[in-house]
């Protein structure tokens, strides 16, 4: 662990709450959203994939299209 090391991952943390992570000043809304997403009915017919970031520390769940 260094000062490198931990820029990296002080920015990796910054652009995930930033870009993804859901706001309480914006009803949990990710800042690049509009609305809400639609619910989904037919789960079992979907394939959920996570997407580790800082090793897992993070995860972001979404649908396979």
């Amino acid at each position: 662990m260094n000062e490198t090391h931990t820029r990296h991952v002080l920015a990796a943390h910054q652009q995930h709450y930033d870009e993804h992570g859901p706001h309480r000043a914006r009803n949990q809304l990710p800042p690049t959203a509009d609305r809400l997403p639609t619910t989904v009915h037919e789960i079992e017919d979907r394939r959920l994939l996570r997407n580790h970031i800082l090793g897992g520390v993070i995860n972001q769940y979404r649908y396979a299209a």
